[in-house]
């Protein structure tokens, strides 16, 4: 899948989110992997407090630092762990 965007980004506590993307598939993001992660830029993601001030910058989940995730990397790792769904039931 390329070129998909998240068009739906909602924190739903601690480090998971609800995503959904532009193709009308979504699902449940955990993102608690960030806590592995090093350096500066990384450091005020591992307050879940500051985390949950998630936005949206061109379909790409952002932080106010400018950390940001790539909608496409986001819908293969979603999509690998078989964690999407459709949103709707496309009309007959």
């Amino acid at each position: 899948m390329t070129d998909v965007l998240v068009r739906t980004l909602r924190h739903l506590g601690g480090y998971k989110f609800y995503v959904e993307f532009s193709d009308g598939m979504a699902g449940e993001w955990d993102y608690s992997r960030v806590l592995q992660r090093p350096g500066p830029m990384a450091a005020p993601l591992h307050d879940a407090t500051y985390l949950a001030r998630a936005f949206l910058v061109n379909g790409a989940p952002t932080w106010p630092n400018g950390w940001d995730v790539s909608p496409d990397a986001l819908y293969k790792d979603l999509s690998l762990a078989g964690a999407l769904k459709a949103t709707h039931v496309a009309a007959e």
